[in-house]
């Protein structure tokens, strides 16, 4: 964490030459801290909403394509265009609109070995965007990014690709895409199976 644990937003921004926006969404992140980046918190998802919803318009439009040009700018695409929307727009449909973007944002971010040059806590995200696809292929892509991770993040990761080999989708998704569910898809939600 010592990368960015002692620099507010604006001392980031100078000596990573990231944009101020793009090092406030990384700082907001950075102080929220895994205990909220992963929960289900009306407050949270309402604070990062109204600090963040124009700046993830503005990305999912392609306005920000310009942070690419560095590690930390990379990452706050993938914050905004990938984590944003399941916190902003909890179960709607608009909480995977921006999927596509985000995963071609992490596999040029990945191709240019940005992942590695964030702080080891924050490098997750760079495959998240993989987890969250229906594609088997990107399920193992996310399985081999989060073995570089380490043990909790593979699980993790091989625990999705396993719902995506099992039923080809997420069946929790099924309701809020007003997709049919399968009897054996309700069977595995009812059993405590994998809800988002």
């Amino acid at each position: 964490m010592d990368a960015i644990a002692t620099v507010d937003p604006g001392s980031l921004a100078a000596r990573e030459n990231v944009p101020d926006a793009a090092a406030a969404v990384v700082g907001f992140w950075w102080r929220a801290g895994p205990a909220a980046w992963f929960a289900k918190d009306a407050a949270f998802d309402r604070d990062f909403r109204d600090r963040f919803l124009r700046l993830h318009e503005a990305a999912a439009r392609g306005d920000c394509d310009g942070w690419m040009a560095t590690p930390y700018g990379a990452l706050a695409l993938l914050l905004l265009l990938d984590q944003f929307p399941r916190n902003a727009f909890r179960d709607t449909p608009r909480m995977y609109a921006s999927d596509g973007k985000a995963r071609a944002i992490a596999a040029e971010a990945i191709d240019a070995g940005f992942q590695r040059m964030v702080d080891p806590a924050l490098r997750l995200f760079f495959g998240l965007p993989f987890a969250h696809s229906e594609d088997i292929a990107d399920q193992d892509r996310s399985v081999a990014l989060a073995r570089d991770i380490g043990p909790s993040d593979l699980k993790r990761a091989e625990h999705h690709r396993d719902i995506i080999r099992r039923f080809g989708r997420f069946p929790h998704r099924n309701p809020i895409l007003g997709r049919a569910m399968q009897s054996q898809e309700q069977c595995f939600l009812d059993e405590g199976g994998f809800a988002g």
